[in-house]
């Protein structure tokens, strides 16, 4: 007889909560720059270098006062950044150069479908789907329910990929479900009419967010006790190999 491992309390109960949730993502834009304090200083000695119309430091960006010596940049502090538009270069790069961090991919920026396979024998494809505005990751594998079922379906190992399947906004991940035996040694075979996906987050058995309920087949689908799923995987086909 196998060994089944027991849903975490926190992770089932997400799943009961959240079977027919929809969740929104909100995003942080971030807090304004303060304008560096250098970029105010007006330039009231000439340059040390010779050059009348720059100031020692090298910076260009900044106009000098009327009635100045003539330097159009700042007072030119020593190792100070370029300024452009009263702005250093330095934050520029940040507000126009940073990658907006990724998400855990769940039942509220993706769709989910399930879809029993004729080869494998006794498989099904869940295919993820990313219908958000920015990357999402599918972390671990699925947190698969029929119907109020009480335990976890085991993951294949072999399946785990060498990385976090991340999907870009319109792109698809996927995992393979062995739901019977095909030489019919599974035990406690029964027909499941309804699916909760569930989500993992960053750590093993974490709550990654809302669940998904792809439809099934009007006549269910056919389980026993051999039931595994893979990792979630970037390719269709890998899904399907195990």
């Amino acid at each position: 007889m196998r060994k089944y491992h027991a849903l975490p309390v926190t992770l089932l109960a997400a799943l009961a909560l959240t079977a027919c949730q929809d969740g929104t993502g909100t995003k942080d834009e971030g807090a304004a720059r303060p304008e560096p304090a250098s970029a105010a200083v007006t330039a009231t000695h000439p340059a040390e270098d010779g050059d009348s119309g720059k100031a020692a430091g090298g910076t260009t960006g900044t106009q000098g006062t009327s009635g100045a010596t003539g330097t159009d940049g700042t007072s030119g502090a020593t190792g100070a950044q370029p300024t452009k538009g009263g702005k250093t270069a330095t934050g520029d790069k940040s507000a126009n150069g940073t990658t907006a961090p990724r998400v855990s991919c769940n039942g509220s920026n993706t769709t989910v479908t399930a879809q029993p396979v004729r080869r494998p024998l006794n498989h099904m494809l869940l295919t993820v789907k990313n219908t958000g505005s920015t990357m999402c990751d599918l972390t671990y594998y699925p947190v698969l329910r029929f119907d109020e079922m009480q335990w976890v379906p085991r993951p294949i190992k072999d399946s785990k990929p060498q990385a976090v399947t991340t999907l870009a906004p319109g792109e698809s991940g996927y995992a393979g479900v062995s739901l019977s035996a095909a030489d019919g040694s599974g035990e406690w075979g029964t027909t499941g009419h309804r699916l909760t996906v569930g989500f993992q987050g960053r750590t093993p058995d974490s709550d990654g967010g809302p669940s998904a309920l792809p439809t099934l087949p009007a006549k269910g689908v056919y389980y026993d006790s051999t039931l595994t799923v893979t990792y979630w995987l970037r390719d269709m086909d890998d899904a399907l190999t195990y």
